[in-house]
């Protein structure tokens, strides 16, 4: 029975060509994006499920208070690592992983080549006894226990040595002031795409000085725990706050002159917490991140998109079989007059559905393997469609495809196992009012999702725009960034010097960190006989900085080598107002005072001259509210600068960089000559925007696109069944214009009534989006004027094909025919 019902359907689909072209293309695009999202919510989802005991691993993370703001942060104050496990009998082992160079490369030199890394990481001996990475040389009990000697992943040994044989016990070094011999002391296996980190080579941390300080403060690095089998996180977790206390106190009284109880009341603190390892992809928005993470509520909104493109196409389906009821009604009637029983006519309808399904997801698997390499540029992924057949999904496609044929033929079905034969070979059968306005609100739905897909698509587009052109306090364009400066040590002036010379360069100056990077250290200052204390960001800066970025200087003087400028401050106007000066200009010459400063080898009170004030500028992305900031002579720590930022005129840039590149290697013929575009710095930081952008034009023009092809079927149905109408229209002097007219507006209709239904859902979706951000545009009617004008056009120029087609027929044919 079975195969009569399949050849059946098989028979029909080749009678009715142009409708199963439409009903299997219509299926086979939202087959196939539903099966591209699907691959990403699972890769998304199957983030940190590589490791083993996952279940136990946790990160210690921090939300750090102030007085005016909360900011979390990935790294913690390292000495936790070993004050929680000592304390804790619940913590089986603890390891701390960072990142010391965080957003920018590592040079290794390995006999003369030199290699720019940019995943290096380092961590405790711990590590391979949480993070089980196989380790294909070497001894992970010892690999990382002793000084200067770092594990390489299997590519990066390769790409090194030729082989994982011959890099264990080879000596490298890291290039910088110093160079610092590293011993390969094992090789492991490459981590895969979807954890949340990633390192090329991993360097031990013993012997470092810095780490080994007691330092329940200044944050470094993130630390795991591995739970012993059946501990509560959430009780370990509650205990924290008295942790802090009991190792914190101390170190707040020396750095910030304060006692603790008393730095907590003025609304300051530390509240830290655990992420379970699985979570911190997809639930951690936090600072200092060792890898971009990902985004719950993207999947979430992805997963609705691939259900309701799924949805619009079934609908089609739904549509076009509903709206040819009168066409099989005959058909139907005969094979009831024959004996035929619903139930037999049913399974009848729903074979087609499905062989037409399973066709559909047949084409569906050929659109993937061509869609995915799209699809992975934009997402950034390497999902690969073998992941797909070679784990649930041999199962589960034809399954899927069944189920979605099932879904899409039962209304169908059961309309057309309806009919009354006697009626319908009499003639008498028509399309119900119920079954029109089933129709119709169909219709709506495809078109309210393809609208509220427009809508939110130019929401992202207006506010990437209003990210790119708000004034950020300095001009982003035409500077050029040279990344690793510090290895020029005392040279750095001469260079800096020699740069200027080059036709086109305008300024030069130094820092420590560049708008958008992560390096701006934590500081605090506090105004002398007054008890609050301001903490923000701090930077190094030299005499050129400031004109070089062309900060608005509101009040007082920048950096400046005529003056004794070492134990002087640039504040913003933020740091300004939250240490009490109440106008810029009444903080210029009053002293400011770090407590415990770092500066001082024996971390004393450090007094700083305020000489300066800048206008607020947004060193941060617009994600973040500016916070405090303290701009320091780079004379204060006998440390030269880390970067070099470099104007130039535009026509220039060539020649600039090929003047000082040459510069660099008469200078250091071993280093890497490396450097950025700070406009391109800044589009970085918005990367996941950028993202979702694109993601939501891919996906909302699939979906209008198969909104239409249903669409462009029920107006060609639609139109045969006014043949005769349309023919005697003509003939009584109707232009094509008001035949057009009449076949598209009952159309048009139900496109404004998507558009009202659209319009609101779209609105309060986005304003949950741009709540992420600190500084956001106004949504405006316009977006809303313009995507349902969008929408309009759009199923405008899709009826009119059919319309004037009809329109231009001659109407002595149509009129013959009937």
């Amino acid at each position: 029975m079975l195969q009569n019902y399949l050849k059946i359907a098989f028979r029909n689909l080749l009678k009715y060509k142009g409708y199963s072209t439409i009903n299997i293309l219509g299926l086979a695009v939202g087959i196939a994006c539903c099966l591209v999202i699907l691959l990403f919510v699972a890769d998304e989802l199957g983030h940190d499920r590589y490791w083993a005991n996952a279940d136990r691993i946790y990160r210690m993370a921090l939300n750090r208070i102030y007085p005016d703001r909360q900011t979390g942060y990935a790294t913690i104050p390292p000495s936790y690592a070993a004050t929680v496990k000592k304390d804790f009998p619940e913590v089986e082992e603890a390891v701390r992983l960072i990142n010391f160079n965080p957003g920018g490369t590592v040079q290794v030199k390995w006999e003369d080549r030199v290699f720019e890394e940019k995943n290096f990481l380092s961590a405790d001996s711990t590590f391979f006894k949480i993070f089980q990475i196989p380790l294909l040389k070497g001894d992970a009990a010892t690999a990382l226990s002793q000084p200067n000697t770092l594990v390489m992943t299997e590519s990066t040994a390769k790409r090194y040595f030729g082989s994982v044989e011959a890099a264990v016990g080879k000596t490298v070094s890291l290039l910088g002031n110093q160079p610092l011999p590293m011993t390969v002391s094992a090789v492991c296996a490459d981590l895969p795409e979807n954890v949340h980190f990633t390192f090329d080579l991993l360097a031990t941390t013993k012997g470092n000085e810095f780490l080994d300080q007691t330092n329940h403060i200044s944050f470094v690095g993130c630390t795991y725990f591995l739970l012993r089998p059946g501990s509560n996180w959430k009780a370990l977790e509650a205990k924290f706050p008295d942790v802090v206390k009991r190792y914190a106190a101390g170190e707040v009284q020396r750095n910030f002159g304060v006692d603790y109880d008393q730095y907590v009341a003025a609304g300051n603190g530390w509240h830290y917490f655990l992420q379970p390892l699985r979570d911190i992809h997809l639930h951690s928005k936090l600072e200092a991140e060792l890898k971009p993470t990902g985004s719950m509520s993207l999947v979430t909104i992805f997963s609705f998109i691939a259900g309701f493109i799924l949805l619009i196409a079934c609908i089609n389906f739904v549509n076009l079989a509903t709206a040819r009821s009168s066409e099989r009604a005959r058909e139907v009637g005969i094979r009831k007059a024959l004996g035929s029983e619903r139930r037999q006519l049913a399974r009848q309808f729903l074979a087609e559905a499905v062989l037409v399904s399973v066709i559909s997801a047949g084409l569906a698997v050929g659109l993937v393997a061509l869609l995915l390499p799209v699809f992975n540029d934009i997402a950034d992924k390497q999902i690969s469609l073998n992941e797909f057949f070679t784990g649930w999904g041999i199962v589960a496609l034809p399954g899927f495809a069944v189920l979605v044929g099932l879904v899409a033929g039962l209304y169908p079905a059961g309309v057309l196992s309806a009919f009354r034969p006697i009626e319908v070979l009499k003639g008498k059968f028509s399309a119900t009012k119920k079954g029109l306005q089933l129709r119709n609100g169909l219709v709506v739905f495809q078109f309210a999702i393809s609208v509220t897909l427009i809508i939110s698509t130019l929401i992202v587009l207006k506010q990437l725009d209003f990210i790119f052109s708000k004034k950020l306090g300095f001009d982003k364009d035409h500077v050029i960034t040279l990344q690793n400066a510090f290895a020029l040590g005392p040279k750095t002036e001469a260079f800096k010097q020699e740069l200027e010379k080059i036709p086109g360069v305008e300024a030069v100056g130094g820092t420590s960190e560049s708008p958008g990077g992560g390096n701006y250290f934590g500081v605090s200052f506090k105004v002398p006989g007054s008890g609050e204390t301001v903490t923000g960001r701090g930077m190094i800066a030299d005499d050129g900085y400031i004109s070089a970025m062309r900060m608005d200087l509101l009040n007082g003087r920048g950096f400046s080598k005529d003056f004794n400028d070492s134990l002087s401050v640039v504040l913003n106007e933020k740091a300004a107002r939250d240490l009490g000066f109440i106008a810029p200009d009444a903080a210029i010459g009053k002293q400011v005072t770090m407590p415990g400063s770092f500066f001082d080898p024996e971390e004393r009170d450090v007094n700083f001259n305020v000489i300066g004030i800048v206008r607020d500028f947004h060193f941060q992305s617009l994600h973040e509210p500016i916070v405090p900031l303290f701009m320091m002579f780079h004379q204060v720590s006998q440390r030269v600068d880390g970067l070099l930022s470099v104007r130039v005129t535009p026509d220039q840039f060539q020649g600039f960089l090929q003047a000082a590149s040459a510069k660099w290697k008469e200078l250091l013929p071993d280093q890497p000559f490396r450097y950025t575009f700070l406009d391109a710095d800044l589009a970085a930081l918005y990367q996941d925007e950028q993202q979702a952008k694109r993601l939501f034009v891919l996906f909302a023009g699939l979906a209008i696109f198969i909104a239409c092809i249903g669409l462009l079927g029920l107006a060609a149905y639609l139109t045969r069944q006014r043949t005769k109408e349309i023919g005697i229209r003509k003939v009584l002097g109707a232009s094509i214009f008001n035949i057009t007219s009449l076949l598209a507006k009952d159309f048009l209709k139900l496109v404004f009534i998507a558009i009202a239904v659209a319009s609101p859902l779209a609105w309060w979706g986005m304003s949950k989006w741009l709540g992420d951000f600190a500084y956001r545009t106004e949504i405006g009617a316009g977006v809303f004027i313009v995507g349902g004008i969008c929408a309009i056009g759009v199923a405008l120029l899709t009826v009119s094909f059919q319309s004037i087609r009809a329109a231009l027929a001659n109407p002595v044919k149509s009129l013959r025919s009937e």
